[in-house]
């Protein structure tokens, strides 16, 4: 990958600075640190934290007897008075339950469908779990902000991406409700705008041990404050994409605060490493494609390696994983592939290929000038 154009707004906020001054000093800081952190890459980002639901309800629509089929339920939770509904595709592994669950927002996807990709999974005793998230709230660009989630939780401000990921928790609790969960290996995982629902949620939920966003572009694992351009492997040229690009094509997926931002991405109290460091000391394995340049190669690679620095505190920096595959914005059958040795990994201890940490282009100099702390517990 040829980089042809490399812009840095500015350094990425410190994670170990407490808004008063201090500095992190132990993981009891940072737990309390992590509370500011919340505040702005969830809350400022994405919108208000959805509740708990009052209700969680599950019809079944497609129940065979036999086993290793395909189940549908139907999931109702939210409020009393004004629950949601949505479709939740398991794939059940042979055998008894519980076990190993990937779980996946984008049912509205064709891959998520895909038989052959359910058996990879499976052959591994893995149950692949797809929801519609469009069915929580649509992905239409709706500023009334009517129907579904929006109407049940009315009071609160949030975006689209926020409910989605209100979504994977909502499966998840329906498959411990059916003694589907191993609790000892979730994952979430999705493409794109699911992938950036997939993140969220991973942060959100921390019942999920392996958070696995797939190519999110801005607003998920790449960097704000970069504006790049590259080669694709067919050798046309592309760029990143920005802050403003995404908050004027997608206003209704974010929270209100962020359009303040569009032309001064590096006034944001925060970054893609921020995010992506709540997830510590779990799994975080990002996915990447060496020609898809509007999801930032550069930039998910900067706030990954600035995240780390998280997992060093906790001494398991072998737990932010990142691959780069041939190709462009796609969920393809490699990247299940990978996630699949992710998960055997942490199952069985059974070693990575050499695929993973791998980039396609020089390595830059860090946009980060801090680094993990001593720790004194």
């Amino acid at each position: 990958m040829d980089i042809t154009s490399y812009e840095v707004l500015g350094k990425l906020p410190d994670l170990f600075m407490f808004e008063d001054g201090r500095r992190v000093k132990s993981i009891a800081d940072w737990r309390e640190r992590r509370k500011e952190i919340y505040k702005d890459a969830v809350e400022l980002q994405y919108g208000q934290t959805l509740p708990e639901p009052e209700v969680l309800e599950l019809d079944p629509l497609c129940v065979p007897n036999a086993t290793g089929r395909m189940n549908i339920w139907r999931i109702t939770a939210g409020t009393k008075e004004k629950p949601v509904s949505f479709t939740m595709y398991a794939h059940k592994p042979v055998g008894n339950g519980p076990w190993p669950v990937v779980v996946d927002g984008d049912l509205c996807y064709g891959c998520m469908q895909d038989p052959e990709i359910a058996k990879k999974f499976l052959d591994k005793g893995i149950m692949l779990v797809a929801f519609n998230r469009c069915e929580i709230v649509p992905d239409i660009r709706n500023p009334k902000r009517t129907g579904n989630l929006y109407e049940t939780y009315a009071d609160l401000t949030f975006g689209a991406l926020m409910a989605w990921a209100w979504g994977y928790s909502r499966t998840l609790d329906a498959l411990i409700q059916l003694g589907y969960a191993d609790l000892s290996s979730v994952t979430f995982t999705g493409l794109s705008r699911g992938g950036k629902t997939a993140l969220l949620a991973g942060v959100m939920d921390e019942r999920a041990t392996i958070v696995n966003p797939e190519a999110t572009c801005a607003g998920g694992s790449s960097c704000y404050r970069i504006h790049m351009k590259a080669l694709r492997e067919d050798g046309t040229e592309a760029r990143s994409e920005t802050l403003k690009d995404i908050i004027n094509a997608f206003p209704d997926w974010f929270g209100p605060g962020m359009k303040a931002y569009e032309d001064c991405e590096e006034k944001l109290p925060f970054d893609a490493h921020s995010l992506k460091a709540l997830v510590a000391p779990r799994v975080f394995f990002d996915c990447q494609a060496k020609s898809d340049i509007w999801a930032g190669p550069v930039n998910t690679y900067q706030t990954s390696i600035a995240a780390r620095e998280v997992w060093k505190l906790y001494g398991k920096p072998e737990n932010v994983l990142w691959y780069w595959r041939s190709g462009g914005h796609a969920h393809t059958p490699e990247d299940f592939d990978m996630l699949i040795e992710v998960i055997e990994r942490e199952r069985n201890g059974t070693p990575l290929c050499d695929k993973f940490q791998k980039i396609p282009f020089e390595a830059p100099e860090p946009i980060h000038d801090w680094c993990c702390p001593e720790v004194t517990e």
